[in-house]
């Protein structure tokens, strides 16, 4: 067997899953970027593999609600904010939480013209067709701001352009990518959620209740080896970054370095418990009440959902 063919073995070989490994499929919320990258690092680094897992990080298409990924029954897993989760559980569609990552809110409002956000009157404001808006919308009927939503796929090119007065962005996403375009300024024009009151858990993985009872051995592995992976992002930022440009690059996402860079510092703060100052890895109790008192108020739902209905 001459060299060649000897690599292209080796490298077959690594791509196989090993005997008796379990296949789970998880898929992230979004696009290939940092803000997963402890899932791309616990992949690349074999602690998935050292779990006995044979993962598969399959992304969804830009316009693809949540719902609609947790129902198609396509993957094991998926991202969500808690909010999101919380809704779907109100509709009847049972998920329970297996990991909690996002300890901190990192939305926020952006407005066009630099003003305040909550003094905009009138106001035509983006939020996301594929999701994430129910804390703003409830926020802004609670705070009785008479936005106009606009519904979007991206929310830069029409702000960019100026159809709308402000936009919803993540602090480690959108807002970076506006900065990059010199239309806003640093700290001027933001209304930062969590230094208002409306401080809430974003990211987190669930699984259906149902899936979870058929799968429990496989997602309590899953959810230990991706804490490893973030832990280990925490670690070694460096390394880290390079392995999501790796992924970044496969699925030819247009961004750079730079701004992934940002968004994994960003991600990686937002993980610290704003209490104490650790990453804990759960979700909190008072902060699934706060939710769904403020989803209940702004008729985001219609019942309460309680930390014990999230819980496996």
């Amino acid at each position: 067997m001459n060299f060649k063919r000897l690599l292209f073995v080796l490298a077959l070989a690594a791509a196989l899953p090993a005997f008796g490994q379990t296949k789970f499929v998880f898929t992230p919320q979004w696009s290939a970027q940092a803000q997963f990258a402890g899932y791309y690092v616990a992949k690349d680094m074999g602690f998935y593999r050292e779990e006995g897992l044979d993962v598969e990080i399959r992304h969804p298409f830009s316009t693809q609600t949540r719902e609609e990924i947790v129902l198609s029954g396509g993957s094991d897993a998926v991202s969500l904010f808690m909010c999101e989760a919380m809704e779907m559980v109100d509709k009847g569609i049972p998920l329970v939480n297996i990991l909690q990552t996002s300890m901190n809110s990192g939305m926020t409002i952006i407005s066009r013209y630099g003003g305040d956000p909550m003094t905009l009157r009138n106001a035509k404001v983006i939020k996301w067709r594929a999701g994430f808006s129910q804390v703003a919308m409830a926020m802004a009927t609670r705070e009785h701001l008479d936005y106009k939503w606009i519904t979007a796929a991206s929310s830069l090119n029409i702000f960019v352009s100026g159809v709308v007065d402000a936009a919803l962005a993540m602090s480690y996403n959108e807002y970076y990518q506006l900065l990059s375009t010199g239309i806003i300024s640093p700290g001027k024009g933001i209304y930062r959620f969590s230094e208002h009151g409306y401080n809430v858990q974003e990211d987190g993985v669930y699984m259906t209740a149902e899936g979870y009872g058929k799968n429990r051995d496989a997602a309590e592995r899953f959810a230990r080896a991706s804490r490893r992976g973030w832990e280990w992002c925490a670690a070694h930022p460096e390394e880290a970054l390079e392995i999501v440009m790796k992924y970044v690059k496969q699925f030819r996402i247009p961004t750079n370095q730079v701004l992934q860079q940002l968004m994994l510092e960003e991600i990686l703060r937002l993980q610290l418990d704003p209490d104490s100052g650790k990453r804990e890895f759960r979700l909190r109790p008072d902060m699934v009440k706060f939710s769904s008192d403020l989803m209940l108020e702004g008729g985001i739902i219609k019942n309460e959902v309680t930390y014990e209905m999230l819980m496996p």
